[in-house]
């Protein structure tokens, strides 16, 4: 068998090992996270459930900054930054955060209409999940998927157990989600010194010479920045559509609606998995182009499975939530769809992020400002609405794809030629 033939297979096998890993970790992450609902529900009350769901999701707003510094860590650890160097953004990142949650707490609490010490125990989670994320970059960057599959477990199951065990104490919706802060922070700690342990100090030479830059760059803070809002336009594609369903459709509608949304956020964050393995590869020029493809092509398989899935599994609907769910089993193939398509937008968007082309966000934002126009203006049923989310993520999921396909495919051949020509100098 040809030596690259073994290589290649090799290469998949360790591509699908991580995958797995990866995919394990962060399943049991959500799965922890949505069951966090349920005693919540129940032992809130109401009005106190709505005023938790509200801070969750002021929370999730914030988390954005820290799924850019996963990235932007993850892609500088490819090119060879020392550890040292990308924890001490890290620790600059936390602090920006954490100054950041402090100024926001009676803005969020104005806004939502909750306590300050309920803000205050949503918005103190920022800075520690900055510090996490530090950590699960270095794990991205150095392809440690089995230790960012614990790390990924362990960060889910510390966030809920203790708000848990808050709430059945009795406690209200800031003491629950404070808890949930200290157990970041307990995982963040852990993982720094999980982290140091299984990996040697690298002092700034590239792990794979040749394949990386020679000279590894410094990262700042306006490299979160730029992938902050590669992240930050992908979450409100995600979100928006429900948002908006909420304010402009009936009370029975937009319920229809929310229970359709289920069908899309698991086809959207069920295949993340496939972004977090190759993205070490997107990040270096030498085999960008190869992993953009495998990545987008991995996302398309596994979304047009997905969408069969739904259309089969729909009849279930109303055994599994009532009949009053019936309308919506004939579009949960649509729902489905809607996500797939913007799991193969986030594929794209990560690559960009990878080889720091952050503009190709723009494409994002365009979309979004015609999916808020289109839902404002013609669409008026749950039809509508989720047939305009589906048309939107489609068309700007295959843009974005080409045009990062076609970046890559540059830098791989800039790289190939950079190496060529210095070639005869290092014989020489």
């Amino acid at each position: 068998m040809p030596p690259e033939n073994t290589t290649r297979r090799s290469g998949t096998g360790t591509a699908v090992a991580g995958m797995t890993m990866v995919t394990l970790g962060a399943m049991t992450a959500n799965i922890a996270s949505y069951l966090l609902h349920l005693p919540a529900g129940r032992w809130l009350g109401p009005a106190g459930y709505g005023e938790f769901a509200s801070l969750l999701a002021a929370q999730l707003v914030l988390a954005v900054p820290a799924l850019a510094l996963q990235t932007v860590i993850a892609r500088e650890a490819v090119h060879g930054a020392g550890t040292a160097v990308l924890r001490h953004l890290g620790h600059r990142c936390a602090l920006i955060a954490a100054v950041a949650a402090v100024a926001l707490v009676p803005v969020v609490s104005w806004a939502l209409d909750t306590s300050i010490a309920g803000a205050f125990g949503s918005l103190v989670t920022a800075p520690l999940l900055v510090l996490l994320a530090t950590e699960q970059g270095l794990l991205q960057g150095r392809a440690r998927f089995a230790a960012l599959s614990v790390v990924l477990a362990a960060a889910g199951i510390a966030k809920v157990v203790p708000a848990v065990a808050v709430l059945a104490a009795g406690g209200g919706p800031g003491a629950a989600l404070l808890a949930g802060a200290l157990g970041t922070g307990v995982v963040a700690v852990a993982a720094a010194l999980f982290v140091g342990r299984g990996e040697p100090e690298h002092r700034g030479e590239p792990e794979h010479p040749g394949d990386a830059e020679a000279t590894p760059r410094i990262p700042g803070a306006a490299a979160v920045m730029r992938a902050s809002q590669v992240q930050l336009a992908l979450i409100a594609l995600t979100s928006l559509d429900l948002m908006l369903a909420r304010m402009l459709l009936d009370a029975d509608s937009a319920g229809l609606y929310a229970l359709g949304a289920v069908a899309t956020k698991v086809a959207f964050w069920l295949p993340q998995a496939v972004g977090v393995v190759l993205y070490p590869r997107m990040a270096n020029p030498a085999e960008s182009a190869s992993a953009v493809r495998s990545a987008l092509a991995v996302l398309v398989g596994l979304g047009a499975a997905l969408v069969a899935a739904a259309a089969i599994c729909a009849p279930l609907v109303p055994i599994l939530v009532g009949d009053a769910y019936e309308p919506v089993q004939s579009l949960l193939w649509l729902f489905a769809l809607q996500g797939a398509c913007l799991a193969v937008l986030q594929g794209a968007l990560l690559s960009a992020i990878a080889g720091d082309r952050t503009a190709l966000a723009g494409v994002a934002w365009v979309g979004l400002a015609v999916e808020a126009v289109l839902m404002a203006t013609i669409a008026s049923t749950v039809e509508q609405f989720v047939a305009v989310a589906v048309g939107v993520a489609g068309v700007t999921a295959a843009v974005v794809s080409v045009l990062a396909v076609r970046g890559a495919s540059a830098a791989t051949k800039s790289s190939r030629l950079e190496h060529a020509n210095a070639a005869p100098h290092r014989e020489a």
